[in-house]
């Protein structure tokens, strides 16, 4: 499995199954297709994979992936991020350009230019 997590994703993985699990516990990760970067996400602390889950230890992090989220995390980094405008984890994927949802579609709205020939 091809995923990589930034300590800032690495280190709320583990307070999150340090705090709601017990030993031996991992992160299910359910991610589908939606959301500002492609991905959405639901996410909690199980004491083992479910029915058609694979278990994967990444940088010590016990996870816990269906099928259609290993698919869509293959070559994805997981980063986690706590600011006021966002908490929660963010997918980046090196192959696709970087989201603008924050930015505004100005060019949609452009004035046209005209031109003062006289």
């Amino acid at each position: 499995m091809n995923i990589e997590l930034t300590p800032a994703a690495q280190k709320f993985i583990r307070r999150l199954v340090m705090f709601d699990g017990a030993p031996g516990s991992g992160l299910r990760l359910l991610v589908s297709p939606g959301g500002c970067s492609g991905l959405s996400d639901e996410f909690s602390v199980e004491p083992a994979p479910g029915a058609g889950e694979a278990a994967f230890t990444k940088d010590g992090v016990q996870l816990f992936l269906p099928a259609e989220s290993r698919i869509l995390l293959d070559g994805i980094t997981i980063d986690f991020v706590d600011t006021p405008a966002k908490t929660g984890f963010v997918f980046i994927d090196p192959k696709k350009a970087s989201c603008g949802c924050s930015s505004s579609e100005s060019t949609a709205f452009a004035e046209p230019a005209f031109s003062s020939a006289k």
